[in-house]
């Protein structure tokens, strides 16, 4: 079975195509870094397989069903722009909350593993709205794997997080593949995103300019993708 598959994928908001006749296919553990700039349509792809958002036309398959069917969701672990954290509830409170509805055993001791994992047991009384944005990263990042999901789609994961906080996300990553789970994320730091990946997603306007392994060219010039397949697209 493929961690998930998509066919033809267009997505329209009102007569703008978002997204083009994407076609893509990711075997289980594998780690997809998903590129392109501004507004070629990243993050609309990664709500469509989350199961947030419908295709406008084509065929979707994540862990061999619909994303939007029940039992596919609570195998997903999503991180996106909107970090969808209590702001009234401690950090603690949060993560417990979240394993609590995953139906996870001892929620509470669940949630304060993954404060100890990413840096944050010292905080766990503290409030997510006295939070810095980098704090508040590390917590939603906690929440998405919270639940040992086997499909993670992280949206800008590396955003606000100092060198250490860096450094035990990719770790998760590596951790998350050893166990033969599947990661899609996207970014603008280019570095950070093809350390891990064992393949590359190059979206130009909502196209598929480039999919495939990540090539040895793209560690020695992180610019090397863009110049050859982001140009003229």
């Amino acid at each position: 079975m493929t961690a998930l598959e998509l066919e033809q994928v267009w997505k329209f908001y009102g007569d703008f195509p978002a997204l083009r006749g994407i076609s893509l296919r990711l075997d289980p553990g594998a780690c997809l870094a998903l590129l392109g700039r501004n507004g070629a349509g990243k993050s609309t792809l990664l709500r469509i397989l989350a199961g947030l958002s419908r295709a406008g036309r084509g065929q979707v398959r994540v862990l061999g069903t619909d994303p939007r069917e029940r039992q596919a969701r609570a195998r997903i672990g999503v991180l996106g722009h909107g970090l969808s954290l209590y702001e009234e509830l401690s950090a603690l409170e949060n993560l417990t909350l979240f394993a609590k509805l995953y139906n996870l055993a001892e929620p509470a001791r669940r949630a304060r593993q993954w404060l100890e994992r990413i840096g944050m047991a010292s905080a766990g009384e503290g409030l997510v709205r006295e939070f810095s944005r980098g704090m508040r990263q590390r917590l939603a990042i906690a929440r998405a794997f919270l639940h040992e999901p086997d499909l993670l789609l992280l949206d800008e994961p590396f955003t606000a997080l100092d060198d250490r906080a860096v450094a035990v996300l990719q770790e998760l990553l590596a951790e998350a593949r050893r166990e033969g789970r599947t990661v899609v994320l996207s970014t603008h730091q280019l570095r950070e995103a093809l350390e891990p990946a064992s393949h590359v997603a190059l979206l130009v306007r909502g196209r598929l300019a480039y999919a495939g392994e990540r090539r040895r060219e793209m560690l020695e010039d992180a610019g090397w993708l863009y110049r050859t397949y982001g140009e003229g697209t």
